[in-house]
């Protein structure tokens, strides 16, 4: 994602009516993905837990939106300091910014790209909470948001996309998020869980999907909102390069897709709908770090490559003994990795910057570089989140009580149901005894 398009320095740059609407759709693309997880997620879990994982997204909406304007978009893009954060007086609470001053060399408002990356920074802690499934505090996970993302999220943002940034000016190539978004919040889940601990019953219990007609559903809104988030991720599309960015977020996502359903079906001996759903995620993930700089059919290549991998990947955690509930290390750090280091082999040198992978005769350069942002960030993220889940753990405990977790924590935290299962209609208790009889007699009567 560059923080701005370059252009001729004859050339004055003035504000683009055509890339400005765009990149307001786009963001609001991108917000649409936060209720799409949700819904992804709210049907992977139990019915006693529904209510809870979808507040566990949406709470992302409102904290970080917050915590961006008062001061997150000054860490995350503001003047850079020392290469590791950055900060400008004038983004503070949004208030120094004129109404058509442009970010950067692009042709879009700084208000533009400010609520463009915002919606990034809300829905990469929303990421987490599939891990945490059906067993924390919302209070505690609430305070672990607002956290995270100013420790974890802002500064990494910073090296990953701001000019001046580390990784940025090493040449890391993350087009709209493989390292920031997705390698930062698997690795955050693993630092969290390792905290937090397993389910009861984890092992023992099936814990199956409730259901997956909502899985589905927000799969459906994932994909459709991920045009948002990596077409538009370069800031306009006069060059064409976002249109590439949008052909090969489809191409990879349907690769992955029958990727995962051909090594379950070999593996297990069925397609199922969790697998199509979870492949079709595992192959956008993977795309985003590189739709700026592979070809279609290098995005052929590396969602076929994602989807079986994150496939094997969430077997892991019975091997290993974690518990990560909905497979968020399986298919977002396992994805994000894969299509991060991917670029090394299969960019082109054509489309997004002059780098070239491996396979396009560019050598081990570009691979390297991937693997170094790969590795910082995973180590970053995980320890800082595990030292951030520790702390609340020990201030006010980050997982409710065991009779809690048992009867559900939608009761326990929200003192709410998914589904009314006393009767169809209001939710009153079921009417028994005198009183049924009463009633049949007043229908009888009338």
């Amino acid at each position: 994602m560059p923080p701005g398009i370059l252009t001729l320095a004859a050339d004055k740059v003035t504000l683009s009516p055509a890339n400005t609407g765009f990149m307001l759709i786009c963001s609001a693309l991108v917000m649409v993905m936060t209720p799409g997880l949700a819904f992804f997620y709210g049907g992977m879990v139990r019915v006693k837990s529904v209510l809870n994982m979808l507040m566990m997204s949406f709470i992302s909406l409102g904290i970080v939106t917050i915590l961006w304007v008062l001061y997150g978009f000054g860490l995350a893009f503001g003047t850079d300091k020392g290469s590791l954060i950055g900060w400008d007086g004038d983004f503070a609470g949004l208030s120094g910014i004129g109404l058509t001053e442009l970010w950067g060399t692009t042709t879009i408002p700084v208000y533009v790209f400010a609520v463009f990356q915002l919606m990034f920074a809300i829905i990469t802690p929303a990421l987490i909470s599939g891990a945490l499934a059906d067993r924390v505090k919302f209070t505690a996970w609430s305070l672990f948001i607002a956290l995270w993302v100013t420790v974890v999220y802002f500064p990494v943002a910073h090296w990953v996309w701001a000019e001046g940034g580390w990784l940025f000016d090493l040449g890391v190539i993350d087009f709209a998020g493989g390292t920031a978004v997705h390698i930062n919040a698997g690795a955050a889940a693993l630092g969290a869980i390792l905290v937090v601990g397993k389910r009861i019953g984890f092992k023992k219990d099936p814990m199956r999907p409730h259901s997956l007609p909502l899985v589905m559903l927000g799969a459906g809104l994932l994909w459709f909102g991920w045009f948002g988030f990596n077409a538009g991720s370069w800031l306009g599309n006069d060059d064409g390069i976002g249109a590439v960015a949008f052909v090969n977020t489809q191409v990879a996502t349907a690769a992955a897709m029958l990727g995962w359903l051909a090594y379950e079906k070999l593996r297990h001996g069925s397609f199922t709908t969790l697998g199509a759903a979870s492949g079709a995620v595992a192959g956008l993930v993977a795309i985003t770090p590189a739709c700026g700089s592979v070809s279609p059919l290098g995005a052929i290549a590396i969602g076929v490559i994602a989807g079986v991998l994150c496939a094997m990947a969430v077997n892991l955690k019975y091997k290993l003994g974690y518990d990560d509930s909905l497979d968020v290390i399986g298919v977002h750090l396992v994805g994000g990795i894969a299509g991060s280091l991917l670029i090394g082999l299969f960019a082109t040198g054509g489309v997004q910057s002059k780098a070239k992978g491996l396979f396009y005769g560019g050598g081990f350069e570009q691979l390297g570089k991937q693997t170094v942002g790969v590795v910082c960030v995973l180590l970053y993220s995980l320890v800082v989140s595990y030292v951030l889940a520790k702390v609340i753990d020990l201030v006010m405990g980050f997982r409710v009580g065991e009779d809690e977790e048992i009867a559900g924590v939608d009761q326990a935290e929200h003192a709410e149901t998914a589904y009314d299962f006393a009767g169809a209609g209001g939710g009153s208790a079921p009417r028994t005894g005198p009183a049924l009889g009463q009633a049949l007699n007043k229908k009888v009567d009338a």
